[in-house]
């Protein structure tokens, strides 16, 4: 049957395929979940980073601190 030339919405009388726009909208869904993934992501490996140069700064200051209470040590030996 053909639709009425009087007006109206055509989506009253267009078809509409209810599996097809299911699968859209759970694409669009997951395209912005896997974005939100990605965001976060990125925020924890700029995390992780900040955290290795503080560490490797604590070990070498450890380090530093080491040599120096060695030279120190060094320093203050009696001359024979």
């Amino acid at each position: 049957m053909r639709p009425r030339d009087t007006g109206g919405s055509r989506f009253l009388y267009a078809p509409f395929d209810a599996a097809e726009a299911r699968i859209e909208a759970n694409e669009r869904v997951l395209e912005e979940r896997w974005q939100a993934l990605s965001f976060r992501l990125q925020g924890i490996e700029l995390a992780l980073e900040r955290l290795e140069r503080r560490l490797w700064l604590a070990v070498f200051g450890v380090l530093s601190v080491v040599l120096a209470q060695g030279v120190s040590d060094l320093i203050a030996l009696p001359m024979p």
